[in-house]
């Protein structure tokens, strides 16, 4: 089969057009990768290619010696992914060290892997040890309003967990574990991968302040779902600020105990705090 007639390489090409769509793109921002189960890299074989140089990754991921990823590439446009893949994306393979990469296939014109490499494998290793590898999606862009609310909120797990879950009550249902925050660091490198990475043994979602929304997923649908649901709820908040007037109702922490037992949900207490007046 050729790569591009495979559904899961279709299935991220819209997952990217989508995300481009809902405006969380701008020029080459974002980026997304999936690792490749065994059976659908047998099914595209034919048509990768085994001859390029292995690359240092930037940073050791041994947990993932050996596998497949689909990934954006650096400096990609998301709008151009569903009009030029194969310039766009690439699917490169994990060297049995665990510190290099190869391109098989894709980046058609001599690119190169999102700059966030270290940072989606680190932490693709991680959500494969602790989701016992059900996790194989990552999804990072720039959603505003959640960007917005990094400005104007403590840089504090509880206190946007407490926020997001408030403005919509699906959000506790859609991610249950809440959310972790990074505090502003240059992207790009293993420092903020390794930040993420700490987060990422808890939560399924980590918001990098004044950047971006940075998700984890088993499935493409699943994970883009989580991002859009996050991004309405901040979208919520950003509204009601806006107004300047002070909020008069609201779920409390009884509320959120109800929904956690008539959904069979575990809410972690830190989150429903009593809040002041």
């Amino acid at each position: 089969m050729k790569v591009l007639e495979a559904k899961f390489v279709q299935d991220f090409i819209t997952m990217c057009n989508d995300g481009w769509l809902q405006g969380w793109h701008e020029r080459n921002g974002g980026n997304a990768s999936y690792r490749i189960p065994e059976a659908e890299v047998e099914s595209i074989r034919e048509d990768l290619s085994f001859d390029a140089v292995w690359t240092p990754i930037g940073t050791d991921v041994p947990g993932l010696a050996g596998e497949f990823f689909l990934i954006t590439g650096s400096g990609k446009f998301f709008q151009n992914v569903i009009r030029d893949p194969e310039a766009s994306i690439a699917v490169i393979e994990v060297a049995e060290n665990g510190s290099d990469y190869r391109i098989v296939w894709g980046l058609r014109d001599g690119g190169k892997p999102t700059s966030e490499l270290p940072t989606h494998l680190m932490n693709h290793e991680v959500k494969k040890r602790v989701t016992n590898g059900q996790f194989r999606v990552i999804y990072h862009g720039h959603p505003v309003n959640l960007i917005a609310m990094t400005f104007i909120l403590p840089l504090k797990d509880e206190i946007f967990t407490r926020e997001l879950w408030e403005m919509m009550t699906e959000c506790p249902v859609i991610f249950p574990e809440g959310v972790g925050v990074v505090p502003w660091m240059v992207p790009g490198g293993r420092a903020i991968g390794v930040e993420t990475s700490k987060l990422m043994e808890e939560y399924n979602v980590a918001v990098w302040a004044h950047h971006g929304l940075f998700c984890a997923s088993d499935t493409f649908d699943n994970c883009f779902g989580m991002f859009h649901a996050v991004e309405k709820a901040a979208e919520i908040y950003m509204k009601v600020a806006s107004t300047g007037k002070p909020i008069l109702s609201t779920i409390q922490p009884e509320g959120f105990r109800a929904l956690a037992k008539d959904f069979d949900l575990t809410l972690p207490e830190k989150f429903l705090f009593e809040k002041e007046n």
